[in-house]
C-alpha cells in the first residue's frame, strides 16, 4: 500500500486502485499469481451486510443482514452490478489485460458456510446447525447460487482460477459437520465451477481432508497448523496443494535462512504452490514476502 500510494478502504472501492495494488504480488515481489478481492465481506456487501472496508493497519469487517435464522432472506436479483462485486470484477478484467500475458490471474469467492456466518451472524448460524438443520441447508442452497453467479462473472472477467474459501475450519466446524453440510456442496461447486478451484480452509484440517480430497476440487489451501507432511500424507495423489507458511513464524517474523529452511521442506514433502497460509498480514515486511517468492524459484 506504502509503495503505491493505494491503501485501504480505496482498494476495495475503486476497481483501477484495486488492480494497480493486486499488480504488486508479481510487479514488486515477484510472485507467480495476482488476486484482487482482499476482504472476504466482497459478495456478503452485495447481499446487504454493512461493511467496514478497513483502513491500511486494519482489515474489514461487517455486520450480519438477519438476526435469526428464521428471518426471511432474499438473494437481490442484482448483485452483481452492486460495489461489492462490480469493483473486483472490473478489477479482474484491468489485471487480464494488463499482466495477464505474464501471470496467472486468480479470483476469490467464499462459499455458503462463510455466506452463512456473514448474513446471520457466526453464533447464530452454528447453534441453528444444531437446533434447525432443516433450514441451514435451506439457506445453504440459497447462498450456493451466489458463490456459483460471483464465480461464473469472475471468469468472464478474465480469472485463471479461483479460491474458494470457506471457513469450516476446526475451531467452528466439525468433521462430521464438514461431511455433513458441506462435502457435497463443494463437489457441486467443483462440477458447476468451469475452472481450477483451490479450496482454503483456516486451521487444523488433518480431520477432514479425506473428505475433501474426495470434492475433487484441484487444489487445497491449508493452514500452518498441519504439518507439510502431514497434509501431503492426507491428501493423496491427486489433490494439489498450496501454502502452510506460518504467517506469524515465517511471513512477519522471519529471517532469510528460516524462510529458505521453511521453502526448502515445502518443496521436499511435495508442496506445489508455495504460499502464506491465510492472508498476509498487513505489517509483514515487503522484504519478507519477497524473499519467499525468489526462494520459491531458486530452490
Amino acid at each position: 500500500m506504502d509503495r503505491v500510494g493505494i491503501a485501504f478502504p480505496d482498494a476495495h472501492l475503486d476497481p483501477e486502485k484495486m488492480a494497480r495494488l493486486a499488480a504488486t504480488s508479481h510487479t514488486e515481489f515477484g510472485f507467480d499469481n495476482v488476486m484482487p478481492l482482499f476482504s472476504v465481506w466482497h459478495e456478503s456487501a452485495a447481499l446487504g451486510c454493512r461493511v467496514d472496508w478497513g483502513d491500511s493497519g486494519r482489515m474489514p469487517d461487517g455486520q450480519s443482514v438477519c438476526s435469526s435464522i428464521d428471518d426471511p432472506f432474499r438473494i437481490p436479483r442484482d448483485f452483481l452490478k452492486e460495489p461489492g462485486c462490480a469493483v473486483p470484477l472490473k478489477a479482474l478484467q484491468l489485471l487480464k489485460k494488463e499482466v495477464g500475458s505474464e501471470v496467472a490471474v486468480v479470483g476469490k469467492v467464499f462459499g455458503p458456510w462463510t455466506l452463512g456466518y456473514h448474513v446471520f451472524g457466526v453464533e447464530e448460524f452454528l447453534i441453528s446447525t444444531l437446533l434447525n438443520p432443516d433450514r441451514v441447508k435451506q439457506v445453504m442452497r440459497q447462498l450456493l447460487e451466489v458463490t456459483v453467479a460471483f464465480a461464473e462473472a469472475q471468469i468472464e472477467q478474465g480469472a485463471d482460477a479461483l479460491t474458494l474459501g470457506d471457513h469450516c475450519t476446526r475451531d467452528l466446524c466439525s468433521p462430521n459437520a464438514y461431511r455433513d453440510f458441506l462435502a457435497e456442496i463443494h463437489q457441486e461447486l467443483h462440477e458447476r465451477i468451469p475452472c481450477p478451484l483451490i479450496l482454503h480452509i483456516c486451521g487444523d484440517t488433518s480431520d477432514r481432508l479425506k473428505y475433501i480430497r474426495e470434492t475433487g476440487v484441484e487444489c487445497f489451501h491449508f493452514d500452518s497448523k498441519v504439518p507439510a507432511a502431514e497434509a501431503r500424507r492426507l491428501a493423496g495423489d491427486n489433490l494439489a496443494l498450496m501454502g502452510g507458511t506460518s504467517n506469524i513464524d515465517v511471513v512477519l517474523n522471519g529471517t532469510p535462512e528460516s524462510i529458505e529452511r521453511d521453502i526448502a521442506e515445502k518443496l521436499k514433502v511435495g508442496i506445489d504452490i508455495i504460499g502464506p497460509e491465510c492472508a498476509v498480514p498487513l505489517d509483514a515486511p515487503c522484504e519478507n514476502l519477497k524473499m519467499i517468492a525468489d526462494a520459491g524459484k531458486r530452490l
